[in-house]
């Protein structure tokens, strides 16, 4: 790790969240198009959904929402065949899923992010994708603990 002064870790942070500004709204143009019928929080869920089942509370967690916040998000996700339900053996255990519906919309949008990136990593020389690359994972391992334990990150799959 280079040892840096206050100053220059400011300004490395800045330059940073500028940058990953720009990434995420390349990132996020797949989120906002036409045929993506639900808005980002819902996209959310089913990005944790994606993981396994979980149960509304648990997925409630996730969130940072109410429990009854998150299952009312559960019935819009339902109604268009996004998730499915799964009752348990106690009626307030029930565990949700993600339906092949609601797969085949984050495989499309993963696809249509990838491309959206592919195009910008294009314009960019050899040597500077391979840095970004190179920075970007250390940049992951370090905020997600070099154990791999932490899985913070993966909601942005």
């Amino acid at each position: 790790m280079v040892a840096t002064s206050g100053e220059d870790a400011a300004d490395l942070a800045a330059a940073l969240d500028n940058a990953a500004s720009t990434l995420l709204n390349v990132w996020s143009r797949a989120h906002n198009a036409p045929d993506v019928p639900i808005p980002s929080t819902q996209l959310r869920a089913l990005f944790v959904l994606e993981r396994g089942p979980v149960n509304i509370s648990r997925l409630a967690g996730e969130l940072g929402a109410l429990v009854s916040s998150a299952s009312r998000l559960c019935d819009r996700l339902e109604a268009a065949g996004l998730l499915t339900r799964d009752p348990g053996r106690d009626r307030r255990q029930v565990t949700v899923r993600l339906s092949g519906d609601g797969q085949e919309l984050l495989d499309r949008l993963r696809l249509r992010r990838r491309e959206s990136l592919t195009r910008v990593l294009a314009e960019m020389p050899a040597a500077a994708q391979a840095a970004l690359l190179w920075g970007l994972t250390e940049f992951h391992e370090a905020a997600s603990g070099r154990d791999g334990d932490d899985d913070s990150l993966s909601m942005l799959a």
